[in-house]
């Protein structure tokens, strides 16, 4: 560490009395409900000596130039709206765009003052009540161990447990991170990793670019009317627009790829049209190439990813918008050649080739009605891929045996498209109604050899289906203090006729400009993942059967009560309880500890027949949150969350679930350092202490006897494994010059080295139980520049 602020120094003072820089602020603020432009809306850049003002003009534009570099507070005002805060922090690299929503005040008076601070629970979701904040990408990038991960990010606040250094997967109040909804602009898209498997919702590396996000929604239950398809949790995701002004470019180096980025005005005549872009290629793969070799033998994860975003305002046509993310992604773990020290994270006795590819992209079309109303229309497609060879693998000969096991090909592209109508009737009532619907086209082929007399097929599907929803909510406010979400949505599976009706609500009344009460409860439903509807049953003589067709959707009852105190300036204490209620969850026709709610608990997709909606579950617990917003020059966070997952298989007996950890707590602090406005120096700090994995023992015994592993489901996930314990430290420097920003940050993960199990396996070679631990000590530098 010492080394770190050595080499820091070195560049910091020798700079220290350069000139004074500055940067330009300006952006666009609008009505949060009608998405109109607010004319008149004053903006001022508090404790500026002197203090520096100034109004939109008809367009809601405003603009502010030459503003001294670093953290600057933003108040917006205007009559009739609740004052609005928002912090910016402005470097040589990048000019500050911002598209501000300010919400009408329910009590018509000449101004209305609610805060001098930011709030981050007040979420770009109008209907939002609890269980929901904003997330900011500057979040992502300061937080010690998120790796500019979102879902890494969040994983940090209550309800959320992440005690995974291998995946992003989030599990939220005990359910399976595949009942996460991923949004991206207005469209559902597939898991958007690399390496990640079909029907999952996380993986290694994330695709998602935190360059090119603009602060986004993460909600953890009780969620509103317009999301559907989804039981644990959404991450409503919002691209930024780029610069429509002026080029813009980044390059960036770390560990976790090469990156380049640029963005600026689309065209001189289309006046505010703009472009962004950011490709990142794997940095290993590149070391690959030149013959580097860091430990990992042929294991070299490959994958490269690219984000774009066009945007074309008209003039009478309304706004249009064009976004995509894509990535592909290879890995080899190779059994046949890893040695004793390289302990790889793939399955015992066999090499694995894993091929995954994702893609999302769409066109977003917003009009503007009237000065109260607007519309929006989304149209995209996605697509998921997955290419999977194993071979199994006897070290025991010489030389070593290798046949084929299994393989397994399959893949979705889904064409999406929904239209949404937003009516605002005067400052107490607002409305808004859309329309869904998604067609699936499908493939899943795999089969398996088992005992060397030839391949079985286990599934076999090339086919079509259609999800479709309808949805409607309404927003009142009783008065300044109370208001009301209530809303209700409608769900349809083309495949099998089933339905979910799903009426939800969410209650908020404010004692005074400190402290509110919030309630929420709503039906929230989910598809079964596709590869499920289409396991097939052998029947014999080459015959198979669909069995899981018919399912239905997995339903789950949320009830959420919350209480939020701002105790002073920036400072704020949150509690929440909940319950949830899982029903009509898909477990075995015969006895057995099987459930849906335990899939995403592992790497496979397993092909698991003969199931039936007859499983329970529920969930409950209690969350704390201690935050205090960056201010000062210093934040933190506290975060502690106990809980209970429990479910009950066909067997009837009440188990824990895979992801009953029991409790988790989170710890988080950073400070800047300041060296007049050109130099920043940073630590970050996070330690993480969690509830150890829940997991099915393996049957020793019947593992030899078998020779493949075998679990003992008469136990399954009583045991679990010794509580997860990790310390992030992040040092960073910043340095700001005439036309450049550089950042250099050091993400040193696990910084105790302490031993976190990762799984358990039965080795094929040994017939021993083999013990995978999780990261014991990854050093992350990066290398960020902005002109």
């Amino acid at each position: 560490m010492k080394f770190v602020f050595t080499i820091i120094g070195c560049f910091v003072f020798p700079l220290i009395f350069a000139q004074e820089l500055t940067q330009t602020i300006r952006g666009t603020v609008i009505d949060k409900q009608t998405q109109s432009p607010l004319p008149g809306a004053v903006i001022s850049i508090l404790n500026s000596d002197p203090l520096k003002a100034t109004a939109t003009d008809e367009n809601g534009i405003f603009r502010f130039d030459n503003v001294v570099l670093g953290r600057k507070q933003l108040k917006i005002t205007l009559i009739s709206y609740k004052e609005k805060s928002q912090i910016v922090v402005l470097t040589t690299g990048k000019e500050t765009v911002l598209n501000i929503e300010l919400e009408e005040s329910a009590v018509q008076t000449e101004e209305v003052v609610v805060s001098a601070e930011v709030d981050k629970t007040k979420t770009n979701n109008k209907m939002a009540t609890v269980s929901s904040r904003v997330f900011s990408t500057e979040e992502a990038n300061r937080y010690a161990g998120s790796r500019g991960d979102p879902a890494r990010m969040a994983a940090n606040f209550a309800g959320v447990s992440g005690a995974n250094d291998s995946r992003n997967d989030i599990i939220i109040r005990g359910n399976s991170p595949l009942g996460i909804l991923w949004r991206l602009n207005g469209l559902d898209i597939p898991n958007p990793n690399h390496f990640g498997s079909m029907g999952s919702s996380g993986g290694p590396i994330s695709i998602l670019n935190n360059n090119t996000l603009d602060n986004s929604d993460f909600m953890t239950g009780a969620f509103p009317a317009d999301y559907g398809n989804a039981t644990a949790g959404v991450f409503d995701l919002k691209m930024r627009s780029g610069n429509n002004e002026k080029y813009e470019f980044l390059g960036m180096v770390g560990f976790n790829g090469f990156e380049l980025g640029a963005e600026g005005p689309f065209s001189k005549k289309r006046k505010n049209s703009s472009f962004l872009i950011n490709y990142r290629y794997s940095t290993l793969s590149v070391f690959k190439y030149l013959g580097l070799d860091f430990g990992t033998g042929s294991a070299v994860p490959q994958y490269q990813d690219l984000t774009f975003k066009v945007d074309l305002p008209t003039k009478k046509l309304g706004k249009f918008s064009v976004c995509g993310i894509g990535g592909l992604s290879y890995a080899e773990l190779l059994q046949s050649q890893q040695s004793k020290d390289n302990n790889l994270y793939g399955y015992s006795g066999r090499d694995t080739y894993f091929r995954s590819n994702v893609g999302a992209g769409g066109i977003s079309h917003t009009y503007l009605i009237n000065g109260s109303s607007y519309v929006k229309t989304n149209v995209g497609v996605s697509g998921q891929y997955n290419g999977i060879r194993a071979d199994r693998v006897d070290t025991s000969t010489n030389p070593v045996t290798i046949r084929p096991e299994y393989r397994n090909t399959s893949y979705t592209t889904r064409y999406s498209g929904n239209f949404t109508y937003n009516k605002k009737f005067n400052s107490r009532n607002f409305v808004n109604a859309g329309i869904y619907a998604d067609v699936y086209n499908t493939t899943f082929v795999d089969s398996i050899d088992s005992n060397g007399s030839g391949f079985v097929t286990l599934r076999n599907y090339t086919g079509q289906t259609i999800l479709s929803r309808a949805f409607i909510q309404w927003k009142h406010h009783f008065s300044e203090k109370f208001s009301a979400n209530t809303g209700f949505t409608y769900q349809y599976l083309l495949l099998n006729n089933s339905q979910s009706p799903e009426p939800r609500i969410g209650l908020k009344y404010e004692l005074n400009k400190k402290q509110s009460f919030s309630f929420g409860a709503g039906l929230h439903s989910q598809v079964q993942p596709l590869y499920v509807y289409f396991a097939t049953a052998n029947l014999g003589n080459g015959k198979v059967l669909e069995t899981n067709r018919n399912l239905d959707f997995t339903k789950a009852a949320h009830v959420v009560l919350a209480y939020d105190v701002n105790l002073f300036n920036s400072v704020r204490v949150k509690t929440e309880l909940y319950y949830q209620y899982l029903y009509r969850v898909p477990v075995k026709s015969k006895k057995d500890y099987f459930s849906t709610v335990n899939l995403g608990a592992d790497f496979n997709s397993p092909n698991v027949d003969s199931l039936v909606n007859n499983g329970t579950g529920e969930n409950y617990g209690i969350e704390l949150t201690l935050e205090k917003f960056y201010s000062k020059g210093y934040y933190f966070l506290f975060t502690t969350s106990l809980f209970e997952s429990k479910y009950v298989g066909s067997d009837g007996i009440y188990r824990n679930t895979a992801f009953n950890g029991n409790y988790v707590l989170n710890a988080l602090a950073g400070k800047e350092f300041k060296i007049r406005e050109k130099h920043i120096l940073a630590l970050d700090v996070k330690c993480t202490y969690a509830g150890g994995k829940r997991y099915v023992p393996i049957d020793i015994a019947a593992s030899i006897a078998y020779q493949d592993e075998v679990r003992d489901g008469t136990v399954a996930y009583q045991p679990q494994y010794d509580p997860y314990f990790r310390i992030d430290v992040k040092p960073s420097y910043k340095l700001n010059t005439k036309r450049f920003t550089h950042e250099l940050s050091v993400d040193i993960q696990n910084v105790t080295k302490h031993n976190n199990i990762f799984q358990q396996q039965y080795d094929l070679n040994t017939q021993t139980i083999k013990t995978d631990y999780q990261l014991k000590f990854f050093v992350i530098p990066q290398y960020r520049l902005t002109f």
